[in-house]
């Protein structure tokens, strides 16, 4: 069975004889060819399927005769410092602002010098006498 393994630089193809073969054995031919210190650091996968059990055989994961595994190596990760950890978290960044009601809107023009007019002329008009005062009479 011949499988290709994607993962350095250049496609490497296996030529299998033995469909006994375990995903650990695939592991040590590709720590060899690649050299890597530990098989434990190697991750493989297949159509986007992780290959995490080392004791399966390649028959039982659905590998085909030319077939393309993925192969990639665990990298060293660590505590990042500074606006670089937040990256992309806009939401826990941004405060929610509350949503406020809507007032009503402010008269302009013609409809705010009536409502001036009525509440400084005609409400304050006072019958004396049977005669209207204006706004600045002294009279009460």
């Amino acid at each position: 069975m011949q499988l290709f393994i994607r993962g350095g630089i250049e496609l490497l193809s296996l030529d299998l004889e033995n469909k006994d073969i375990t995903v650990k054995d695939i592991k040590e031919i590709i720590a060899v060819e690649y050299e890597v210190e530990t098989v434990d650091d190697i991750l493989l996968s297949f159509s986007g399927i992780p290959l995490n059990d080392d004791d399966k055989q390649l028959v039982t994961v659905g590998l085909v005769q030319g077939a393309t595994i993925d192969a990639s190596v665990k990298l060293l990760g660590g505590k990042t410092h500074g606006q670089l950890s937040r990256a992309g978290k806009v939401k826990s960044a941004t405060p929610k602002v509350e949503k406020q009601e809507d007032k009503p809107k402010k008269l302009t023009g013609r409809a705010k010098q009536r409502q001036l007019y009525t509440k400084r002329f005609v409400n304050k008009i006072t019958i004396i006498d049977g005669r209207r005062c204006g706004p600045n009479s002294n009279q009460a």
